[in-house]
């Protein structure tokens, strides 16, 4: 064997297994220690506060004082629309009995007339029938009346028999019945009996206001059968007629009174009583019809929108504080607290506000609570952090 030729066989090996030694025991003595899970997690994160746009601080408190919120009782009240209507029970017809053509109308829709009034005039065939028979009737009466003083003098001297006389007073009786009924006819006609005439005069039957008229010149009226021409309301009282939905229905009672407020008239309230509760309720709106009666002072019109308001509701516990407590801003209303422990420090709070309440004071329904402080002058606070 040639010793040159092994020697340069094996040189390569050799040389590699050399290299590679170094490189694996620098490999175990990375690895002899232990592993350390934490060196490879994330850092914690950093949880930075976040401001509260409703913390203010300002360098002298002092010079906003407090007050505290004082507990108020109040009832609550529930506002509903209605509309003004007449009276049912105080509207009457006008009627005409004699059927014919109208020649006159002397009142309108809205007028206000008085009882007696004429209002039209109606040229009725009737009227000679009517007259006619009451001519019969006269006469007949008239003859009787002769024929039973004539049976009367027979009796007395003995000429007829008493049934004679009793036949004759019969006689009478009967043709007066008839003059009788013949005279009403023409009185219900509207004709005097002493001067007739082909014109019926109808009357207003009562003073009010004219709310509905069905008939224009030279139109017919056919008597009972054809749509009254005129309806007559006495408006010194009125309806308000409201729609109280099914949850409202606790807070309306029969008998208790309730504000009204005129949309035409804001700066007025009247008081009306509640009359009825529908007993049947809308099926599409969920609603009963109220009624409300009140006296109209002579500004409330048939067709008027109203606000009626009930208090019939328990009383509940409100928050009570200085009107200037209150800040209005962005459609909102808000009240400023001073922060517990915090020299400074104020909060502002967002609350719902109620009524106004005698002695400058501001109805408080929700937001703060009996025994909170708050600024007794909002505004000035809310321009000192403007600055």
């Amino acid at each position: 064997m040639n010793p040159v030729r092994i020697k340069t066989r094996f040189a390569g090996p050799i040389l590699a297994v050399a290299l590679c030694l170094p490189l694996s025991l620098l490999l175990v003595d990375c690895n002899g220690g232990k592993a350390n899970p934490n060196a490879e997690a994330p850092p914690p994160a950093k949880v930075e506060p976040d401001l509260d746009a409703n913390n203010f601080k300002v360098d002298h408190p002092e010079q906003f004082p407090l007050v505290t919120a004082v507990e108020h009782k109040a009832a609550p009240e529930l506002n509903v629309t209605g509309v003004v209507q007449p009276d049912i029970a105080r509207a009457v017809p006008v009627i005409s009995l004699a059927a014919g053509r109208v020649v006159e109308i002397k009142a309108r829709l809205g007028d206000v007339v008085s009882k007696g009034q004429v209002l039209l005039r109606v040229q009725s065939n009737d009227v000679s029938g009517a007259y006619q028979t009451y001519i019969k009737a006269e006469n007949d009466e008239r003859l009787a009346r002769i024929q039973l003083e004539r049976a009367q003098i027979l009796y007395d001297k003995g000429a007829i028999a008493k049934s004679a006389l009793e036949q004759a007073d019969d006689t009478e009786q009967d043709a007066k019945a008839d003059l009788n009924a013949a005279t009403e006819q023409l009185r219900l006609l509207g004709i005097d009996k002493n001067h007739p005439s082909g014109i019926v005069d109808i009357v207003a039957p009562i003073s009010g206001v004219i709310t509905d008229q069905q008939v224009t010149n030279a139109s017919g009226v056919q008597g009972l059968g054809s749509p009254n021409p005129f309806t007559i309301s006495d408006l010194s009282y009125v309806w308000i007629i409201c729609d109280v939905y099914e949850n409202d229905l606790d807070a309306v009672h029969v008998g208790e009174f309730a504000d009204i407020h005129l949309n035409a008239y804001p700066g007025k309230v009247f008081k009306g009583r509640i009359d009825n509760i529908l007993p049947v309720l809308d099926p599409n709106i969920r609603t009963a019809k109220v009624r409300l009666e009140v006296p109209n002072p002579g500004i409330m019109r048939v067709g008027m929108f109203v606000t009626a308001t009930f208090f019939g509701k328990q009383p509940e516990t409100h928050v009570a504080v200085p009107s200037t407590a209150i800040l209005h801003l962005h459609d909102r209303e808000w009240v400023y607290s001073p922060i517990p422990n915090s020299a400074g420090h104020f909060k502002r709070l967002e609350v719902v506000t109620g009524n106004m309440i005698p002695g400058n004071l501001q109805e408080v329904v929700s937001g703060i609570k009996p025994g909170d402080q708050v600024v007794s002058n909002a505004l000035a606070l809310e321009n000192t952090l403007e600055q």
